[in-house]
């Protein structure tokens, strides 16, 4: 159990790729209240970009409030956020039948000293490096991982799959939604990597923990990661968010 009381910085970079016309991902951050999140919005014409943007404007408004009042970030406050946010989009989408049908995914994470919640809903991550060891925090919510997951796919069919940009879960298709809720006790060093699937898809696990295992700069670790990923392909956007852990 960790005793330590932590303190945490944050670096994020988003890039369109090499093939998309724009970028439907999108990220916000508060240090001071310690929330952060990402988004990668999905939908017909300009309605992905509005989704993400939207989702995580008002997660980060509603939470951040929250924190930044002194309360820590309970996962009953941050679930409230992400309805809030599913409510933003689901009605947005309602008003405007050019946007119908638009959702995001949403990963984010929550901090209070060491105290870690991690939500998540769709198919962007949350992973850990501790001690050189990357670990994958959360679970796609996606028709090929669930394959996977009940052991109808292998792992290599389901990159393979024509299925694998159909996800099972999203923010602002139903009027109501579900995350996924993790709740852990950060240690000094601990790196988190909060990602859109333009950066998983492209990078292998072993690849991004050979990148965030080097000693540089938040910031470079973020360059590094959207060149690495734009130089294997960049099909898709790219977002990555990275939160580390202090004394």
């Amino acid at each position: 159990m960790a005793t330590a009381v932590l303190h945490y910085v944050a670096a994020a970079m988003s890039d369109r790729g090499r093939k998309r016309p724009s970028n439907e991902d999108a990220f916000g951050f508060s240090v001071e209240a310690g929330v952060f999140v990402v988004c990668d919005g999905m939908g017909g014409a300009a309605a992905g970009e509005v989704a993400s943007s939207l989702a995580v404007d008002k997660f980060l408004h509603l939470l951040a409030g929250q924190g930044q009042n002194g309360s820590a970030p309970m996962p009953g406050a941050a679930e409230q956020a992400i309805a809030a946010a599913n409510d933003a989009v689901f009605s947005r989408a309602q008003q405007n039948k050019r946007l119908n049908g638009m959702g995001t995914t949403l990963v984010a994470l929550a901090v209070h000293e060491s105290r870690v919640w991690i939500l998540n809903i769709g198919d962007s991550r949350c992973y850990r490096l501790r001690a050189g060891t990357l670990e994958m925090m959360t679970q796609d919510h996606s028709l090929v991982e669930e394959q996977v997951r009940l052991g109808r796919m292998t792992r290599s069919e389901a990159l393979r799959s024509p299925y694998k940009n159909v996800i099972t879960r999203a923010v602002g298709t139903q009027a109501q939604v579900t995350p996924d809720v993790l709740q852990l006790d950060a240690e000094a060093g601990d790196l988190f990597l909060l990602c859109s699937d333009g950066l998983t898809r492209e990078l292998s696990d072993e690849v991004i923990s050979s990148v965030l295992a080097t000693d540089a700069p938040l910031d470079d670790l973020c360059a590094r990661l959207v060149d690495s990923a734009k130089k294997a392909g960049g099909h898709d956007n790219i977002t990555c968010l990275l939160v580390r852990a202090l004394v």
